[in-house]
């Protein structure tokens, strides 16, 4: 791997980790299409712990308050009843579906999940299923009336994305506003959920992403991999606090329409020849 590949993708990463555009789709196609070759899904988990990183710094008050709250409730009933009992188990459920999924699917996700028409085409399909949730989800639910099935929902939603194009926060946006919870709700829920399974699917790639896993994948050096991770972090820091402040106030079509765009360039591409789908 060069070096204004690793830090192209760690900057791609943090723009788009948290917004609903499929992150893992973006590095496969910035891959393919500038620099002809894939920097592998193992490379897409690493620096992820940079974004997640900035996830457990910009949340830390809510974490922090969320684990101690949920400890104390394994032997007190008496907080059991609090949201923040709740919400712990909340998370630790909703995480079980993408733990099962990616360790099922581990060698489909490095390799077939990542063919380009795939990509192209969950891009563009999960973009219809975002934008019918976004006209039709009635918006009138918060955290305050979060529900165990709700987590379930949003688990599974969260597991579509370890296919690339889905996106992560996208599937989880997409299934909260179908259970007419906020958008704002849906994206806290979304940040709060993705910490342990992206923190663990990055821990359990650290020693694949020096190997490569499939003909024509790109290998970083450490130095590449901590500076692409850095790079990633810092940018994703900013666009949390972006989203939040977005989705308070917008609705979420105009994601709806770069990631048809995006799909239907990236077909084109396919079609004439110009990219290879794998």
């Amino acid at each position: 791997m060069s070096w204004i590949e690793a830090i192209v993708l760690g900057i791609v990463q943090g723009l788009t980790e948290f917004l609903p555009v499929s992150s893992s789709g973006h590095l496969r196609i910035t891959s393919a299409i500038f620099f002809e070759r894939d920097a592998g899904a193992s490379f897409t988990a690493v620096t992820q712990l940079g974004t997640e990183a900035a996830v457990l710094i910009y949340f830390a008050k809510d974490i922090w308050r969320i684990t101690r709250v949920w400890l104390v409730g394994i032997r007190d009933r008496s907080v059991r009843s609090s949201l923040d009992y709740r919400m712990g188990w909340y998370v630790i459920v909703g995480s079980i579906p993408i733990g099962a999924f990616g360790f099922l699917f581990k060698d489909q996700i490095q390799t077939a999940a990542r063919n380009l028409w795939l990509v192209a085409t969950t891009l563009i399909v999960f973009a219809f299923v975002l934008a019918f949730a976004e006209y039709w989800g009635r918006q009138t639910r918060t955290l305050a009336n979060f529900r165990m099935s709700d987590g379930v929902v949003m688990g599974f939603a969260q597991a579509m994305a370890l296919i690339p194009g889905v996106s992560r926060s996208g599937g989880t946006l997409t299934a909260g506003l179908l259970l007419n919870l906020t958008r704002e709700a849906a994206a806290r829920y979304s940040f709060l959920l993705a910490i342990p399974a992206v923190v663990m699917s990055g821990v359990f790639s650290l020693g694949d992403v020096f190997e490569p896993a499939a003909p024509g994948t790109s290998v970083p050096s450490v130095a590449q991999m901590v500076v692409a991770t850095v790079i990633a972090f810092a940018i994703g820091y900013a666009a949390i606090a972006w989203l939040l402040r977005y989705v308070a106030h917008h609705t979420l079509y105009v994601f709806v329409l770069y990631r048809v765009a995006l799909g239907t360039l990236v077909l084109a591409l396919l079609m004439t020849g110009t990219i290879s789908a794998t």
